[in-house]
């Protein structure tokens, strides 16, 4: 079978494409024939050396920890899916690095597999994951809010969602809606006002306006909720001004810093709650539950992509696998699939 592999860390070079033996799956394990593979920016991180995708002694690693696909074969125990089922995938290289879905077969513990909807297509399978996942995580962690999500969950909840023409703010503001909330995004530009919108987003303030502070108290005059963070170092200053008291900022990535200086006493006075979000470390009953709710909501047609639904999608061959790493990595806007096989 092809796969793209890499034996040491750096850029996108150090990937290649290689005949490997297809894998046999083990107790508890499926193999899948992956179909789209979707890129995040945790795989060129990793690809980089900074995530558990790093390969292991002498073996190489497959990257990307999305996809979609077929089950192709179950191993000993497994009864919770059969040959020939449509499935879709997170998390596939965590801690085994060699089952990265940048590959024609990959083989997963059935933890990791999760069912496709009829309604969808492999896109959409592959476009799920990581960032489904993570805007869910981030959507339930609020103090007063649901700890799971489905149509009226969150019904009267007000939700800023930074980034909101990103991937995991597109999926944030879908999930949002479904449940029932009003969703404020913040964006950068008219275009990606328009992808915020065509999401589902009710309102977008492009953050870079002087007022724009002014403009989310003028939609939220009590102030919002909770807050799905792409950039919490960058835009601190701008929550502490629109949060009401016992708000939660779920923080799910560190975009453009490291660190950021925290203004205790405002956080005091509003008895802040900041709440972090990796999902490799949420745990298992946080995956699943996630994992669930998000096939409910494929199941409602709540998570399209595509243009018209505000996430352009930008395809490449399984042999272009630097380029779609390296277009996750130049800030491409949407969402970069790589095409493994015909479904």
């Amino acid at each position: 079978m092809r796969a793209i592999v890499y034996g040491e860390t750096g850029d996108s070079s150090v990937l290649g494409l290689v005949e490997r033996d297809i894998p046999q799956p083990g107790p508890g394990e499926v193999r899948v024939r992956i179909i789209v593979s979707g890129v995040n920016p945790t795989d060129w991180k990793s690809r980089q050396g900074g995530g558990s995708g790093a390969p292991e002694g002498d073996d190489e690693a497959v990257p990307n920890q999305d996809g979609a696909g077929v089950i192709d074969e179950v191993g000993e125990g497994v009864d919770t899916f059969a040959v020939g089922d449509r499935v879709w995938l997170v998390i596939s290289a965590f801690q085994r690095p060699g089952s990265g879905t940048a590959q024609e077969y990959t083989v997963m513990p059935v933890e990791r597999v999760f069912p496709l909807p009829d309604e969808a297509d492999f896109d959409l399978g592959a476009s799920l994951g990581v960032p489904a996942v993570t805007a869910h995580r981030a959507l339930t962690v609020a103090e007063g809010g649901p700890d799971r999500l489905a149509p009226g969950a969150m019904d009267g909840r007000i939700v800023l969602i930074a980034g909101g023409a990103g991937a995991v703010g597109h999926a944030a503001i879908q999930l949002a809606r479904w449940a029932g909330a009003t969703v404020i995004t913040t964006i950068s530009s008219a275009e990606k006002s328009v992808y915020a919108s065509a999401a589902g987003a009710h309102h977008a303030v492009n953050y870079r306006d002087d007022d724009a502070a002014d403009q989310i108290r003028a939609l939220a005059p009590e102030g919002v909720d909770q807050v799905v963070e792409v950039a919490v170092a960058q835009n601190n200053a701008l929550n502490l001004k629109v949060v009401k008291p016992r708000a939660t900022i779920a923080s799910y990535a560190n975009d453009r810093g490291e660190a950021f200086g925290l203004d205790v006493g405002a956080s005091m006075k509003l008895n802040l709650r900041y709440q972090f979000v990796l999902l490799y470390t949420v745990g298992e009953e946080a995956l699943q539950a996630a994992a669930e709710d998000v096939t409910a909501a494929v199941r409602d047609g709540a998570l399209p992509v595509g243009e018209e639904a505000g996430l352009p999608l930008h395809r490449y061959a399984l042999e272009q696998t630097a380029a779609a790493h390296d277009a996750v990595e130049g800030g491409v806007t949407g969402k970069v699939l790589i095409d493994v096989a015909q479904g």
